[in-house]
């Protein structure tokens, strides 16, 4: 797994437009107590379940590999 150059700043925009993408669908409402890591596996998995994205195998998924696979989504929109 390649690091993004700018993979933070990714990150922070992907979860910005998958916090969007969520409650436009009606499928989820934030809240302001939500941890990072609970909004990263949810929208990483709803973009998966609306195959978005292309998902991981199950043994391979963990926080590192969600925030990557966010990063690169955030990076193409």
């Amino acid at each position: 797994m390649k690091k993004l150059k700018n993979e933070k700043e990714l990150l922070k925009k992907a979860i910005i437009e998958g916090i969007k993408y969520g409650e436009e669908r009606g499928v989820v409402e934030f809240e302001a107590t939500d941890s990072a890591k609970d909004k990263i596996e949810y929208i990483y998995r709803l973009l998966v379940h609306d195959k978005v994205i292309q998902g991981l195998p199950e043994d391979q998924v963990s926080l590192k590999s969600m925030q990557h696979k966010l990063a690169i989504w955030a990076s193409k929109r």
